[in-house]
């Protein structure tokens, strides 16, 4: 395959007849991100070889500040249908997870219409109970009335595609399965915001069918929908908006087909360690979004808030991060000693009291 076609590859005949969701023009905001950063402290070991026995049985250790999401801000209205992509380590279930309210950023606003229902794979869901049963309780979880759990079990059943696993206890299931049925619970339960994270792509062509027939109602219901995937190609076939995020910033936001082939051109030359060529296409795709991320930037009365800093140092190990301007400088952790800096001033001090005792 050349790289022309792989950069650009068409869709497939299926995917071509699918009709995308097309978003309302105008339409209430239902989630607005502002100044959203999210910093995890964790301790990181020096492995510098060191000399003597306590060295070498005391390895050295820091703190250091690792960031997840770098100041993120997102405006997203009813009826959209937001996919985000982006590579491993980039940030976007961590976004997810705090607009959904699951976890708490370490700086920045997070406003939502309504309250937004996270989906993820590793849902746990009762083991020991069966899937139909699990489906009722799921549904009296979200409020529903024992009537209507009973009304709609049927539907949500034939929604997660299971057949006659559904009468099987959950401990049998596959972790797909699981998934796929707590899907079909979410989204019968029409929520105001959704938010899935890679449940969709752990299903055959019959559940993809059914799921996007069941998110297209949902949009029209005037639902708002956030998904994430590896896989541009999946995004491509149900989203009517894509961001694209790397190292925990928004490289672009826009419309689902430029954005996914940009990122798909991006990952083809990085995994053919091409990184010359993908910074390149990096930085056009920076260049591209700053439009759109200039217009989901809003002014609020916190902004002249000035920032407390903790002086914990930043840790960076993707180079890709300098294209944003950003340079880190691994530091040691303030206030930490060492037994090598005690023995440093030990010797300063016995120096300082020999030379004392000389001259008196």
């Amino acid at each position: 395959m050349d790289e022309s076609s792989a950069d650009h590859a068409p869709l497939d005949d299926d995917d071509a007849q699918e009709s995308l969701w097309v978003a309302p023009v105008e339409s209430p905001l239902t989630v607005v991100a502002h100044h959203v950063r999210m910093r995890y402290k964790v301790p990181r070991t020096d492995r510098a070889p060191r000399s003597g026995l306590l060295g070498k049985l005391a390895p050295r250790r820091s703190m250091v500040s690792v960031s997840a999401v770098r100041g993120v801000d997102l405006m997203v209205r009813e009826g959209e249908f937001v996919g985000i992509i982006g590579r491993n380590g980039s940030g976007k279930s961590t976004l997810l997870r705090m607009l959904a309210g699951v976890e708490p950023p370490t700086a920045g606003s997070i406003y939502t219409s309504a309250r937004p229902q996270l989906l993820g794979v590793s849902a746990a869901l009762m083991s020991d109970l069966t899937g139909a049963e699990n489906i009722k309780l799921g549904f009296l979880a979200l409020g529903m009335t024992p009537e209507q759990a009973e009304e709609l079990m049927p539907q949500a059943a034939e929604l997660s595609a299971l057949g006659d696993a559904v009468d099987l206890p959950m401990r049998t299931y596959s972790s797909g399965m699981s998934s796929r049925l707590k899907f079909a619970i979410s989204v019968m339960a029409q929520p105001k915001i959704l938010m899935v994270d890679e449940a969709l792509s752990t299903g055959d062509a019959t559940f993809s069918r059914r799921s996007k027939s069941k998110m297209d109602e949902l949009l029209e219901n005037a639902g708002t929908v956030f998904m994430v995937n590896h896989a541009p190609r999946a995004i491509e076939n149900v989203c009517s908006r894509v961001i694209w995020m790397e190292r925990g910033r928004v490289v672009m936001d826009g419309d689902t087909k430029e954005v996914s082939s940009m990122y798909r051109s991006f990952t083809y030359r990085m995994a053919r360690d091409r990184q010359d060529e993908a910074m390149a296409i990096l930085r056009d795709a920076i260049a591209q979004g700053d439009a759109q991320r200039s217009a989901s930037n809003l002014s609020l009365p916190e902004d002249n808030t000035p920032t407390v800093s903790d002086n914990v140092p930043e840790i960076e190990p993707d180079p890709f991060t300098a294209i944003f301007d950003r340079q880190m400088h691994a530091q040691r952790f303030p206030g930490t000693v060492f037994p090598s800096d005690r023995r440093s001033d030990d010797r300063k001090k016995s120096s300082s009291t020999h030379q004392r005792g000389r001259h008196s």
